[in-house]
């Protein structure tokens, strides 16, 4: 069995490329998309634009971008909120937050911090199609071949579709389904979708 994109992307050791930021590690953009198209050329990525802007902005919650990476016709959408060095969220406005030990600011976004919050979401972007995935799990490197778990992960799944088992699909959808999700193809995923009533 070849490996899928995917799968070729996961199993990369990124962790040379990663900097850590408040206990957080955080892949370079830059490397990120670098080694991204080397695995698939042909991908290509979108930044969502409301009203004309690449960011969505309520006044109460702060500022959200959101990505899409394309992959062999395979879109998958991401958000992310534009947040401090804290990961507090930033509005249009500085505001105060207090904490055991006293008030903290945070101060009001500027058009870099949308900026670095758009090339972030990228990073989670791509990592939803494999690369650096497992840093976003807690994992230090990523795992090596488990095809025999996912074709049993599948198998499964297929059988739940032959019988209409509901129920089956509806109790393992955030487990077995969703850790299996980008090898189950499209038919796979409508006929599932549509179980699920989606």
């Amino acid at each position: 069995m070849s490996k899928s994109n995917f799968q070729k992307l996961y199993e990369l050791d990124v962790n040379h490329k990663t900097e850590s930021k408040n206990g957080l590690k955080y892949l370079s953009w830059a490397f990120a998309w670098a080694e991204f198209k080397k695995v698939n050329p042909e991908t290509t990525y979108t930044v969502d634009q409301y009203d004309g802007n690449p960011y969505l902005h309520d006044a109460n919650l702060g500022y959200l971008v959101s990505t899409e990476v394309t992959v062999d016709g395979l879109s998958l959408p991401m958000q992310l909120p534009v947040m401090d060095n804290k990961n507090k969220a930033m509005k249009s406005t500085a505001y105060q937050y207090k904490t055991k030990r006293g008030m903290n600011d945070v101060e009001a976004a500027t058009m870099f911090d949308i900026n670095t919050a758009i090339m972030r979401c990228l990073v989670k972007n791509l990592a939803m199609h494999g690369l650096g995935l497992y840093i976003y799990a807690g994992e230090d490197i990523p795992s090596v071949d488990n095809s025999a778990e996912i074709e049993a992960a599948i198998a499964m799944i297929d059988q739940a579709i032959q019988t209409n088992d509901t129920d089956y699909v509806v109790r393992v959808w955030q487990t077995e389904i969703a850790n299996v999700w980008a090898f189950l193809g499209d038919e796979r995923i409508n006929k599932l979708n549509k179980m699920a009533g989606i």
